[in-house]
């Protein structure tokens, strides 16, 4: 019997390296590009929140005269009712120059009478040696059609005018908008006779905007999804499963609720329903009904075939 023993010296082949796994790594990258798009995401929506706010929280001087004797009237816009074609004012009266009682005051150093014309007139008094308590007014808003949510926009016009011991004082306006609804854009004309007339432009704000427009895909998204869930239990053959069939019918109610929730109350049948909200409905509801249907179906087939191999035993 012959033994061999190894060679003193001899080497044994040396081990392949192994390398590390790299899936930690990877995981690593992926969550440093969700981390940076969130990041990203939230930081645009911060941007465009201030870029909003200081939009609306910026004045316009509009039909200053150049007399040094006159009234500033604060108008700030309230609230755009559509449905009632109608703007609210808030006007609040300043007296500057030998009209005011003294230096900085909003005390009238004489009687004065500030009429304002909208959808009808308003008039703010002020007594000598008293400030002029603001009031609220409407002007009529034109041009528009609220079944146009969210593109619909409209047109405003009131006019200004004072006098004082029976003389007309010249006026300016400052404006400043107060809804977060809507968006003006002011213009203002000087007649002749020193009324002062705000035309202003009205628009849907931008969080309106986004927030219709996300509205409207999710509606989609949610329809896509249902008729797509819809497609897979067909196709499976697949019995009344419960919990996919309370899903889709919990989901028709949901839209409603987020249909109700937009932004404004627009009315039923406007241009948002007709994008999204009638078809999303629609196309859940048949799917719900189709899914129940080939269920209802497939459980009497199932029970036929139980019963045929039971006989059959």
């Amino acid at each position: 019997m012959q033994v061999t023993t190894p060679e003193v010296g001899a080497t044994e082949p040396a081990a392949e390296p192994q390398t590390a796994p790299r899936a930690p790594r990877r995981r690593s990258w992926r969550f440093a590009v969700v981390l940076a798009l969130i990041i990203g995401l939230c930081g645009s929506g911060i941007g465009l929140y201030l870029n909003e706010r200081n939009t609306r929280e910026q004045a316009y001087e509009l039909g200053i005269p150049s007399s040094g004797d006159w009234i500033e009237l604060e108008v700030t816009a309230q609230d755009v009712d559509p449905s009632a074609q109608r703007l609210a004012l808030y006007v609040a009266a300043i007296p500057h120059g030998r009209l005011a009682a003294g230096p900085d005051s909003q005390a009238f150093a004489r009687p004065a009478e500030i009429t304002a014309t909208g959808t009808a007139k308003a008039t703010i008094k002020a007594a000598e040696g008293e400030a002029a308590a603001p009031q609220v007014f409407h002007a009529e808003t034109y041009g528009g059609t609220a079944t146009d949510y969210p593109f619909d926009r409209y047109r405003t016009e009131a006019s200004f005018t004072a006098t004082s011991g029976g003389t007309t004082v010249p006026v300016g306006l400052v404006f400043t908008d107060a809804d977060p609804f809507f968006v003006l854009h002011p213009e203002t004309t000087t007649a002749a006779t020193g009324t002062v007339v705000l035309d202003a432009k009205i628009t849907r704000s931008r969080s309106t905007f986004i927030l219709a427009w996300f509205m409207i895909a999710a509606m989609w998204a949610l329809a896509l999804a249902v008729l797509g869930a819809a497609e897979v239990l067909y196709r499976k053959r697949e019995g009344l499963i419960w919990p996919s069939l309370g899903w889709m019918a919990a989901t028709i109610f949901a839209l409603i609720g987020m249909r109700n929730a937009a932004p404004g109350s627009p009315p039923i049948g406007s241009l948002i329903d007709y994008v999204a909200f009638f078809w999303a409905e629609g196309i859940i509801a048949a799917s719900l009904t189709c899914t129940v249907l080939s269920g209802i179906r497939t459980e009497h087939q199932q029970r036929r075939e139980r019963e045929a191999a039971a006989n059959g035993q």
